[in-house]
């Protein structure tokens, strides 16, 4: 075909064909020129697509090289510089050259093209345009009001090239789609062309028609929950019951702001839906309310920083507390340890000794040091699981376990909690408090902590847990071997007179309103107070004493003195008479009598252990309420004494014609323990052979049939009792050198020690003469 030169219209995303007939609008001024020349000529124009549409003139480099010879129908003016163009399709055609006009209006030399390749036969244009027809009525199911008039013209009239033109034409494809096929000669290639972008758009359609129904129904169901909502509003305006709706509200707005997890977070939106579908008037309304409360109020992810200077936490322990160098000196350890590491494990310490030593004042004053929120919990009696775990959530006056409830009252993560009296748990048909306690104790397990009423996991990690206990006997093994034990050992009558001048005057003072310009107390009463008036291992009844005196004080002075002086000799009138007497400590050497040192939970003390020899058939009579240690220990050293009873001229007779009867004085105390065995064999030795026992001396040790002295414990309790009961000399296993020496003078000074290996020195240093 010959080539021919027309004024060139450039299209903004406006496809013409062929055989089709296009409506457009034109404003810009090379457009309307070009309008216009194609007017004075012949009324044909060429169209051709912009390849980006926001170029405002477009030079050749701007459009594409194919586009279309059209015939100008007709033209309305539809606005100032506005004309609105009908133009039918002719021809194809492909740019050769271009040039510009005036007002930047373009020609261009094109070559028309006809097209080629049309089907072999009818069969083959019928099987295409049947194809078509499917895809385009699967296109128009999912995407009605497709068919336009024109495009139901094309489908009835049944002529393949047509109908490519006017399916191109009409359907909202790309435009670089409909380009391709602009330029594609070849018909069939057209078709299948068409055939692929229909069974796209398809599948595009049917997921942009899911999409918006997903959307849709969304839409609707915030619509229609908000009308509900709005309607529920206004009922329960009606019935007075706005509160509990707004509940709802203030619950939700505190989860949007709570430090917590996802997994919390979740729990707690999960029951304020709840909440919200529960008449208020319902007993689980409460049981919601208070669970949504509880959960809003505990500390997920809120935690105190520690403080790290160890020169003030020094300073802090040395200002609450006389003495108590290794727990101090453990606590350091700690603090040294959290400077080098961010996350350095938190130990679980139990502070072990008599009552009164100051297990439950240290930990508050580790926790001032430490800069942490202090908690108690008291387990002294405690006998159910759920104190410890928990409540389930599904009745009315459930609750959380007391760790949870702690960490709740404390309102941080990482509190220092005070587990006080560990030993005194008990278990019964409703669970085993101490095994309760193993996963709380529990470094490796405590990260996840399941309380039964807060039902998520309960991060105890961070938790500083110290635990006190009077005698660790009574714990369970497995608990007691998640913690490490600091042992608090009895203060000596040095470290109690500190105690008393540096902490207890002032405490008691302050405590009965006294100033310290209206008493004067000499430094001997509180020496005699502790050695006359008290007899324990810590301070706590010096502490009352102390007291009792501050009050005898404050009553005189609001009689009307205004200076009180207290002096040794008031301390009668004050305290009464002296339940201990230093004069009577140390008895003189008697048969059958010895004294022993014994370690109780509430310290060391003396056992005066007395044995009577009478007419009877060999039995041996065990009185003073022992345990079963101490029975077998009385049995094995009746069992020595046989086997040695030719060395002190002991008939075999004797023993099966003479019973036995060995007692404990305050048979009421209940005793036992391995410590007493060379005791009870020396008296019951002393008692056969007539021979006496130094009063001014005292021992301890576990004896075993064949006489060797056993190791014991507790010598720091014992050898105090020891010197408090005025003896000179103190019997010990040999075994326990080592320990004796590690004490202090103050405890071993002014007594001589034998370190026994067998009962041949404890005779030979016991007897007197």
């Amino acid at each position: 075909m010959k080539t021919r030169t027309l004024p060139l219209l450039a299209l903004r995303q406006q496809m013409v064909y062929p055989t089709t007939s296009v409506f457009f609008e034109v404003s810009r001024k090379q457009s309307l020129k070009a309008l216009e020349e194609a007017i004075n000529n012949n009324d044909d124009i060429f169209l051709v697509n912009q390849i980006d549409p926001s170029v405002e003139k477009p030079g050749r480099e701007d459009l594409y090289d194919v586009g279309i010879i059209a015939r100008i129908v007709q033209m309305v003016k539809a606005g100032q510089n506005v004309l609105r163009v009908f133009v039918e399709g002719k021809l194809r055609a492909r740019i050769l050259d271009s040039r510009t006009a005036g007002e930047g209006m373009m020609y261009a030399t094109i070559l028309p093209f006809e097209p080629d390749h049309f089907p072999e036969n009818p069969e083959e244009e019928t099987a295409l345009i049947r194809l078509l027809e499917d895809h385009l009525e699967s296109y128009s199911r999912k995407n009605p009001g497709v068919f336009s008039v024109q495009l139901q013209k094309a489908v009835d009239e049944r002529k393949l090239y047509p109908l490519i033109n006017e399916i191109a034409n009409e359907l909202p494809f790309e435009i670089e789609k409909k380009q391709q096929i602009l330029e594609e000669s070849d018909v069939r290639k057209q078709a299948e062309m068409l055939l692929i972008t229909l069974e796209e758009e398809t599948s595009i359609v049917e997921i942009r028609n899911n999409i918006a129904a997903r959307v849709k129904k969304n839409v609707d169901k915030n619509q229609r929950d908000y009308v509900l909502r709005e309607q529920q509003k206004v009922i329960r305006e009606e019935l007075g019951e706005a509160d509990f709706e707004s509940e709802a509200d203030e619950y939700e707005a505190k989860v949007e702001e709570l430090k917590a997890g996802k997994e919390v977070k979740e729990k707690i939106r999960k029951e304020i839906r709840k909440f919200r579908t529960v008449p208020p008037m319902a007993a689980e309304s409460t049981v919601m309310k208070n669970y949504i409360e509880t959960m809003l109020e505990m500390p997920w992810n809120k935690a105190t920083r520690d403080h790290k200077d160890l020169n003030r936490a020094i300073r802090i322990l040395d200002e609450d507390h006389y003495g108590l160098e290794k727990v101090k000196e453990r606590v350091i350890d700690y603090l040294a340890v959290r400077t080098l590491t961010k996350n350095a494990d938190t130990p679980i310490l139990c502070l072990a000794g008599p009552p009164g030593t100051g297990k439950t004042s240290i930990a508050r004053s580790i926790a001032r040091a430490l800069g942490r929120k202090y908690g108690r919990i008291s387990l002294g009696g405690g006998r159910d699981e759920a104190e410890i775990r928990g409540h389930r959530k599904t009745y009315v006056g459930s609750m959380p376990g007391r760790i949870a409830e702690g960490i709740r009252q404390a309102g941080v993560k990482n509190p220092l909690m005070l587990l006080d009296e560990i030993d005194k748990t008990s278990s019964d048909y409703k669970g085993d408090t101490a095994s309760a306690l193993l996963e709380v104790l529990d470094g490796e397990q405590n990260c996840n902590f399941r309380d039964h009423y807060l039902e998520v996991p309960l991060d105890l990690s961070e938790v500083l847990f110290i635990a006190t206990a009077n005698d660790l006997s009574t714990i369970a093994r497995p608990l007691l071997d998640r913690m490490e034990i600091i042992e608090l050992s009895s203060y000596t009558e040095n470290e109690k007179y500190h105690i008393a001048q540096d902490y207890l005057i002032e405490k008691q003072r302050k405590a009965s309103g006294i100033h310290e310009d209206q008493i004067h107390m000499e430094d001997d009463v509180i020496l005699t107070v502790i050695r006359s008036y008290t007899r324990e291992a810590g301070v706590r009844e010096l502490e009352r004493k102390i007291g009792l005196i501050m009050h005898k004080v404050a009553r005189k002075i609001v009689e009307g003195a205004t200076k009180v002086e207290v002096k040794v000799e008031d301390l009668e009138e004050m305290l009464g008479i002296p339940p201990y007497d230093e004069d009577d400590k140390a008895a003189s050497a008697e048969v059958g009598i010895v004294r022993g040192l014994a370690w109780t939970a509430v310290g060391g003390d003396t056992l005066s252990i007395e044995v009577n020899i009478m007419p009877g058939s060999g039995k041996v009579v065990l009185t003073g309420r022992m345990g079963d240690v101490m029975k077998e220990s009385a049995q094995i050293g009746r069992s020595y004494i046989r086997s040695i009873a030719d060395r002190f001229e002991i008939d075999e007779e004797f023993f099966e014609k003479h019973d036995i009867h060995l007692h404990i004085p305050e048979g009421a105390v209940p005793k036992d323990g391995p410590s007493a065995g060379i005791t009870m064999a020396l008296a019951m030795l002393s008692a056969i052979t007539g021979k006496p026992v130094r009063g001014d001396i005292a021992m301890t040790g576990e004896i075993t049939l064949r006489g060797r002295v056993l190791p014991v414990g507790g010598l720091k309790e014992k050898l105090l009792a020891a010197k408090n009961a005025g003896m000179k000399e103190v019997i010990v296993p040999a075994r326990n050198k080592k320990n004796v020496l590690e004490l202090s003078d103050e405890i071993t000074g002014g007594m001589e020690f034998t370190y026994a290996d067998s009962m041949d020195t404890v005779m030979e240093r016991a007897f007197a003469g």
